[in-house]
């Protein structure tokens, strides 16, 4: 599959775009960051043979604008999503969200009023003290980063990202994920959405998590470091219906160091959750 975003959406900030794949019950993927929908590029052919799959670019990601006084922390983001649920005429679509992907998920489902027949985390974002790493440092230094040369930058953004996986990138995979922070906008673009991106966002609905009551699931790749195991049990913890799973041998990006597993997990039935610790072997 081509991965191309042919159709936009347009928001306050600017315009956000997004495709759709197969045919069945909706499913709606919601990345992270730094990185775009390009992270599907395995999955969405594989569950839209039995799912209508949607994906998109969180507006100042990937293929989506970017411009300057853009408004994109996790509020912001996670109103952008419910307006695009809304545009897709979903009222109930299977919700599947990794990194900041599961803030964002999570605020539009618990704030914004948005409805899910389901819900999966993984490596994701949730509460607790996560606002932690390269995250507290642009969030306290963006202007020092924005003035990076265009080389010690690149090697940032390239480091991160390796960080995230376990297994390390197929070949020009890494070149894709850096490809839409490059140059001067790209520079820009990236320090502009890190330094929005902060806890009091989910401090707010923290309390309401031990509301949940539709089905969901926690998938976690135990060698995690961006994430690690840790924030998986804290949010298992406030989710207690919640199954939780691990994957071994996988890092932050299962998309990249477990796909097959990922994806085994994704055509399961059954969602309703239990206490149960499931350990999946690489």
């Amino acid at each position: 599959m081509d991965w191309v975003l042919d159709n936009e959406f347009l928001t306050p900030g600017g315009t956000v775009r997004w495709a759709v794949h197969g045919t069945g019950d909706p499913v709606v993927f919601v990345h992270g960051t730094p990185y775009s929908s390009y992270l599907w590029r395995d999955i969405a052919p594989a569950l839209s043979r039995q799912r209508t799959v949607y994906v998109f670019d969180h507006l100042g990601y990937g293929a989506s604008e970017k411009h300057e006084g853009q408004d994109l922390g996790l509020a912001a983001q996670a109103q952008n999503f419910t307006r695009l649920l809304d545009h897709w005429g979903l009222s109930s679509p299977s919700v599947v969200a990794h990194d900041i992907g599961g803030a964002i998920a999570l605020r539009a489902l618990l704030i914004e009023g948005a409805a899910y027949r389901d819900l999966t985390l993984f490596d994701a974002v949730s509460g607790g003290e996560w606002e932690r790493g390269l995250f507290r440092l642009i969030l306290n230094h963006a202007d020092v980063f924005d003035q990076l040369p265009s080389y010690a930058h690149e090697a940032l953004v390239a480091s991160h990202l390796r960080n995230a996986t376990e297994v390390g990138f197929r070949p020009g995979v890494l070149d894709a994920f850096l490809d839409p922070w490059r140059g001067p906008e790209g520079q820009a673009a990236f320090y502009r959405q890190y330094s929005q991106i902060n806890q009091a966002d989910t401090v707010e609905y923290e309390p309401l998590l031990a509301e949940l009551s539709l089905p969901v699931r926690i998938i976690w790749g135990r060698q995690d470091r961006i994430l690690p195991p840790e924030y998986a049990h804290w949010l298992h913890e406030r989710v207690p219906h919640a199954q939780l799973s691990w994957i071994e041998g996988a890092g932050h990006l299962l998309q990249e160091d477990a796909s097959a597993q990922l994806v085994g997990h994704l055509l399961e039935t059954s969602t309703a959750g239990s206490d149960e610790n499931i350990d999946y072997q690489m």
